[in-house]
Parts: C-alpha cells; structure tokens; sequence
C-alpha cells in the first residue's frame, strides 16, 4: 500500500511492492465449481481474484482491530474474524461461516481418529525402535558400498586416463 499524494489515507493495489493474492488455480476451480455451465473471461477472473484478495485484507485488518484494541490480545481467532465479518456488515454471513467452521472440525477430527497410533500396531515400541534401528544399519551399509563402488570406480577410470593403454608394440626390422 501506498500513500496518494493528495490525501493521507493508504490506498489498496498501489505498492511498488509484489502483492500477496489467492492463487489463480484455487480461484478458477471456485468459479468452475459455482458455475459450471458459464465462461468466464479472463479480465472477470482477475477482478474476481483482486476484489477476493482485497476482501481478505479488509476482513483480516478488521480482526486484528478487534483482537488488539477491543479485546487486548495478539492472536486473531475464528472468534475474532466472525465479529469482524458483523461489524464489516456481513452479518449473513456468520452462521454460514460458524456451519462450514464445524464440518473443517468434524473432518479434522474423523482425520485424526483415522490415523493409526503406535499401540494400535500391535507391535511393542521397543520391538519398533528395534527394528528402526535396523533399517537404519541396513541403510548405512548400502551407503557404504555404494560409495565404496564409485570411488573403485572413479579410480579405475583415474587409472585408465593416466596410463595409456599398452599397444603391442611393432617389432623393428633391420635388414
């Protein structure tokens, strides 16, 4: 953001800096996702992608206002950004957001329960930090005797380079 000479308020989209956007992919798929059955020009596609961006700015910036100076902390909550979302007028909004915010947690959760914990294997940890420790070795040795082949290898190539190969030499005839 930048400073408009004629007036002292920052004005979004003009910073010599890069700006940060939602990439193009994640919005093209949103779009094809909504509606299928339309094209959408590349020029609606980019206003679409900056006023996404820009949205995004203004509700993060309203969140963190609201977590610093009303509520006298640093780190902005899903608490926070739905209390900006009221106070920006998008209170329609909120219940759809606190409905999508729900099944992100139900999905988290039927992740975690999803994923397989060590006393579930069946197997005693030590019996794993065993066999860990195995493969580990296992994969030493194959580091070693690879390396142990290019190097034989590298030296065989050394060698053939400094020595010519020995040509049978011609007899001399002297008559």
């Amino acid at each position: 953001m930048s400073f408009d000479e004629d007036e002292d308020e920052l004005i979004p989209g003009r910073c010599g800096e890069e700006e940060l956007t939602l990439p193009r992919a994640a919005i093209n798929k949103m779009i094809k996702e909504k509606i299928p059955n339309v094209r959408v020009a590349n020029e609606a596609r980019e206003l679409i992608l900056q006023c996404s961006t820009e949205f995004i700015h203004l509700l993060s910036s309203e969140a963190s206002e609201i977590c610093e100076k009303k509520q006298n902390r640093k780190t902005i909550t899903p608490e926070h950004a739905l209390l900006a979302l009221e106070s920006l007028g998008y209170a329609d909004f909120v219940k759809k957001c606190e409905s999508v915010r729900q099944e992100c947690k139900s999905v988290d959760a039927e992740k975690k329960r999803k994923l397989p914990k060590l006393k579930d294997l069946g197997i005693p940890e030590e019996e794993l930090l065993r066999m860990q420790q195995e493969l580990f070795a296992q994969a030493r040795e194959t580091q070693k005797q690879e390396a142990e082949a290019a190097a034989a290898a590298a030296a065989t190539a050394n060698a053939s380079q400094s020595h010519p190969s020995s040509q049978p030499s011609q007899p001399s005839t002297s008559y």
